[in-house]
């Protein structure tokens, strides 16, 4: 017979529910990791963050362990207090472009998770390879909600056609299979729709507003059922994890609210003549003229939730895709691709410096949370590889022989953290073939280019 007080086992994923609608939870220890297996070990996760147009260089690399560990360079200065956490390797270098020599851009994106180049004679229309993301979601995603989430700052609608080839291939960076472009979501709102929707039996997301206020009230009333019957640990982990959705959704919120003043005022309607039977305005968007660093850190808090729910084990976020991007809390409104030729003019190098450090701050705010959140016996980093990197070395002069990359997070032991690795010899497949040996997807060839794993950063 079962003694009353021992933790109840239960499956993999649990959910506080309410009036139909359901919110998935983070997993607890209290309440076991499998059905009957205690000692399972957490879900190894796998997320890519991109950013377009390369690196300054100079205010990027180390030049040295030590300077990597104790005093990184501008660019990367954020990461310091988690550094034993990451890891960076000098010497990835990308796809050869030619027969694509005139298409830079269209490649840098397309070609930075599948290793590999379009087919040559099919330039109008979509055929390159299944993407590094894709495959591991085919392999794990069965096990989750959502196979994979894919995520953008930008519409994936540019259109120009590089070297003939087709405008896609500027816009993506996921491939379900060589002809099928995966499509990334830029509204925070549909995001929380996918992750924490009320669905029907065949999985549709039919509440649109799964976090307003009366819903919440509706689950906390389960959640502090289920709070008794956990250790103070867990319990702390239930309040962590309650206060960031509350805290996610109030931030969409806030952006949504002066997106409605914004779209007002341009119509010459002041706020405070609005009645309260007045119409929302409609098609409302995240405005090019909003701070872009408080809509990437929404998606990337998205992206913690999303891991930490097991909700998905698989994401990619598309910082911004090749030209278009302006960042106008940096004090300029110049696009992100006008500035990175920039020859010898200095002050062209010291916005594309700031852009740079802009990115991989969002980037260092998502994993840092994550090195706060328990999981296990250690962090929901520890349980993840969170890559950033660029589809080019950069922009000045589009080369692709030593493409920047940082990770983040252990993979669930399978990563040595902690290391920069200065003369990496090894190309953008070896990496991402590295990469899904190290969350344990087989692999019945490697991806794109590869020719073999890079042992180096592997424990």
């Amino acid at each position: 017979m079962m003694k009353m007080n021992r933790p109840s086992q239960i499956g993999r994923r649990t959910f506080l529910k309410g009036t139909g609608v359901s919110l998935a939870l983070p997993f607890m220890d209290s309440l076991g990791w499998a059905a009957g297996s205690k000692s399972a070990k957490p879900p190894v996760r796998l997320a890519f963050m991109y950013m377009p147009h390369g690196v300054i260089m100079d205010q990027f690399w180390p030049k040295s362990q030590d300077e990597f560990l104790n005093s990184p360079p501008p660019i990367i200065k954020s990461l310091q207090p988690i550094m034993d956490q990451c890891l960076m390797m000098k010497g990835i270098s990308g796809v050869p472009i030619a027969p694509f020599n005139g298409a830079p851009h269209a490649l840098e994106l397309s070609t930075w998770l599948t290793g590999r180049l379009p087919d040559a004679s099919s330039r109008g229309r979509i055929n390159i390879a299944i993407s590094a993301d894709q495959i591991m979601a085919n392999y794990v995603g069965a096990h989750t909600l959502l196979p994979s989430l894919e995520l953008a700052t930008m519409p994936q609608t540019w259109k120009e056609n590089q070297a003939g080839l087709h405008e896609g291939y500027y816009n993506h960076c996921s491939y379900r299979s060589p002809t099928q472009p995966v499509p990334a979501e830029i509204d925070p709102r549909n995001v929380l729709n996918r992750l924490f929707g009320k669905r029907d039996k065949e999985g549709r997301v039919t509440q649109t507003s799964p976090l307003d206020r009366l819903m919440l009230d509706r689950v906390l009333g389960g959640a502090r059922d289920l709070r008794r019957t956990l250790t103070k640990v867990d319990q702390q982990k239930l309040d962590e994890y309650l206060d960031s959705v509350r805290s996610v959704e109030r931030r969409i919120g806030a952006i949504e609210s002066r997106q409605q003043e914004a779209a007002l005022e341009k119509n010459s309607i002041a706020p405070s003549k609005r009645h309260a039977t007045d119409s929302a305005p409609i098609e409302i968007k995240i405005p090019e003229g909003d701070k872009r660093s408080e809509y990437m850190q929404v998606m990337c808090d998205l992206t913690v939730l999303a891991f930490q729910t097991d909700t998905t084990r698989v994401s990619t976020y598309i910082g911004s895709r090749p030209n278009g991007a302006s960042y106008p809390e940096l004090g300029f409104t110049n696009q992100h691709h006008s500035q990175t030729h920039y020859g010898t003019d200095q002050e062209k190098i010291r916005k594309v410096a700031a852009i740079n450090k802009l990115n991989v701050d969002q980037y260092a705010y998502m994993v840092k949370k994550m090195h706060t959140l328990k999981e296990g016996e250690g962090t929901l980093l520890d349980n993840c590889i969170m890559m950033w990197g660029s589809g080019l070395e950069n922009g000045n002069k589009h080369r692709r022989d030593n493409l920047p990359f940082i990770l983040a997070g252990k993979g669930g032991g399978s990563l040595r953290t902690g290391q920069f690795l200065s003369n990496v010899k090894g190309n953008q497949g070896d990496l991402l073939t590295t990469l899904l040996s190290c969350v344990g997807v087989p692999l019945d060839r490697p991806i794109g280019i590869a020719n073999k794993q890079i042992e180096a950063i592997k424990s």
